[in-house]
């Protein structure tokens, strides 16, 4: 793709809003999180448009579409404290879509030259480079979000590859990023068992055989993602002492486990979920920090 074409789709962030700033206060930026030791992986978080008007909400100054301040943060992140940053595509707002498989080959062109190891002169974020692309498809169009994880794929080599992950609601099959898990080209699962009828309500038996069955998908590790507080989601919201007792033996059976995911960072400061659960969340305490997702990651 041509640079005229990034300059199109380089739009910018709206990180002013009264809520924006809000959050901040309540739970500090992208450096702050990554200083806790409570997290393996953050999400900068989303593209949530595609086809020539790509958006990445909530952000970076819509005057001057700078982002580039985050980029001392995600490198710190990065090198002092061990932490994945991704970037997050779709949402739960936003009319995104695929419309052709070109089109999925241009985002991947787009993703990998601003936001990977590529080059342009308008990386959003300056010269840091994220870790992996996030999948979180939660409307629009299901068409050919099994091409783009090819597409990115292309761009792997021995000395760098290239890591995705999905975002999918727990009921299977699910209904947007199904076939694109089922090319096996997706590293991790962050799997949403809340806001619909398969998270943890105390079924032992029924819990454990849906997260099975995600276990059993051609991924490497599967994280079990619950709401990091009653107000949080919708529903799903499963207290510290019960997740440590009853849920995480189920899911620490598998050789997939990877950790757990929450929703969200704003939340997780409020309540303090992380600091109850954090040590026993991973079989093995030895590494530096711990397999937990929080996603997204709240950074404006």
């Amino acid at each position: 793709m041509k640079d005229k074409k990034d300059k199109e789709w380089n739009r910018s962030w709206n990180g002013k809003s009264p809520r924006a700033k809000t959050k901040r206060y309540a739970c500090g930026g992208l450096r702050e999180a990554c200083a806790t030791d409570n997290y393996k992986y953050g999400l900068v978080a989303f593209v949530n448009q595609f086809g020539g008007n790509q958006d990445l909400a909530g952000h970076c100054d819509p005057n001057t579409n700078d982002s580039t301040f985050l980029s001392n943060d995600i490198i710190l992140c990065q090198r002092d404290y061990n932490v994945k940053v991704m970037l997050s595509l779709g949402g739960a707002i936003g009319k995104y879509r695929l419309v052709s498989k070109e089109e999925a080959r241009e985002v991947a062109h787009y993703i990998w030259n601003n936001f990977l190891v590529g080059s342009s002169s308008n990386r959003p974020l300056g010269n840091a480079v994220l870790d992996e692309v996030d999948f979180d498809i939660e409307g629009g169009s299901r068409d050919h979000w099994d091409d783009l994880p090819r597409c990115l794929k292309a761009y792997s080599t021995p000395e760098r590859k290239v890591y995705l992950s999905a975002t999918p609601q727990c009921p299977m099959p699910d209904y947007f990023l199904q076939p694109a898990i089922d090319t096996g080209l997706f590293d991790y699962l962050w799997v949403q068992f809340y806001n619909n009828y398969c998270r943890y309500s105390g079924n032992v038996a029924t819990f454990e055989q849906i997260w099975n069955r995600w276990t059993s998908m051609n991924v490497s590790k599967v994280f079990l993602g619950v709401p990091a507080s009653h107000q949080a989601a919708g529903g799903g919201f499963v207290r510290p002492a019960e997740l440590i007792t009853q849920v995480l033996p189920i899911v620490k059976r598998s050789e997939k486990y990877g950790g757990i995911m929450l929703w969200n960072r704003y939340h997780n400061v409020l309540y303090g979920y992380s600091s109850e659960v954090k040590n026993y969340v991973c079989s093995d305490r030895l590494s530096s920090s711990l397999s937990m997702l929080v996603r997204p990651f709240m950074v404006v």
